[in-house]
């Protein structure tokens, strides 16, 4: 039953890290509303998060492998002045805000609202009217090499509110470029981009620590399980979302979210 639960809770972690429907607001709701996984001891739990962190990085670094290595090598032989380059130095920036809203205040919001699955059901249903009109009434008139360094901040500020249950990371950073005018594939891509430095950061912050890798080398297991799963379902999702997004609108998301929401609050009536 271990396994089956840590399979299933890997399969939701990669999908809902890249399709903007919330991944920090379906594990909780899996975990803690419908009990998924309750039986999984604390480590074996910290131990897999570990590993769906690494697995959808390791997605990400995967999918955009090219992608990175232009914007790495370009970004520190001609700076800003190739397009490139001026994507690498605009995820640094967009990277900031979130970095320090999430060293300050994580764990303030974790404790405050990982419970309130009435927070985190309005957060699903606001966001997704949000997601849904921003593309809706907004232009495609910029691509990627056409953000500003505006944008860039902007688009990292909104990573601010991914912190709250249910917003979601590529949701809110979607949601900003597609209201400062970038099209929706080049969104969702500028997306992926920026959740490479934000996992990988958190994922160092947690490596840093010694007893972590006490607890994975005792649970190698399921650390290589998660990561397997995470980065198949990773890759999967971004390769989907790109091409769906090409003829597609985020209507099916709000309504998925909306739908979620329903289902929460109805669950929570009748318990």
């Amino acid at each position: 039953m271990k396994t089956l639960s840590i399979i299933i809770l890997g399969i939701i972690q990669g999908i809902a890290e890249f399709l903007p429907i919330s991944s920090s607001a379906h594990l909780i709701i899996f975990r803690d509303l419908f009990g998924m996984g309750t039986g999984l001891s604390e480590n074996l739990n910290l131990t897999f998060d570990l590993a769906l962190h690494f697995g959808t990085l390791l997605s990400i670094a995967v999918f955009f492998f090219k992608d990175f290595i232009d914007m790495i090598t370009k970004g520190f032989t001609k700076g800003v002045k190739d397009d490139q380059g001026k994507i690498l130095w605009y995820l640094v920036l967009a990277t900031i805000p979130a970095g320090i809203a999430g060293v300050l205040f994580e764990d303030v919001i974790e404790k405050a609202i990982r419970s309130n699955f009435i927070i985190i059901a309005l957060a699903l249903t606001v966001m997704g009217i949000i997601i849904y009109l921003a593309d809706r009434y907004s232009k495609s008139k910029k691509s990627i090499k056409d953000m500003s360094i505006k944008d860039a901040f902007l688009i990292g500020c909104s990573q601010v509110f991914a912190l709250i249950p249910g917003f979601s990371r590529s949701g809110t950073t979607i949601a900003a470029g597609r209201l400062l005018g970038i099209n929706r594939e080049d969104a969702a891509k500028f997306s992926f981009y920026l959740s490479a430095p934000v996992v990988c950061g958190a994922l160092l912050l947690e490596l840093l620590d010694s007893t972590v890798w006490t607890l994975i080398f005792a649970n190698i297991q399921v650390f290589i399980l998660g990561i397997v799963i995470s980065f198949v379902t990773g890759l999967l999702c971004i390769k989907f979302l790109l091409k769906y997004l090409q003829k597609h609108n985020f209507k099916i998301f709000m309504i998925y979210r909306i739908l979620l929401a329903a289902i929460i609050i109805l669950v929570l009536f009748l318990r």
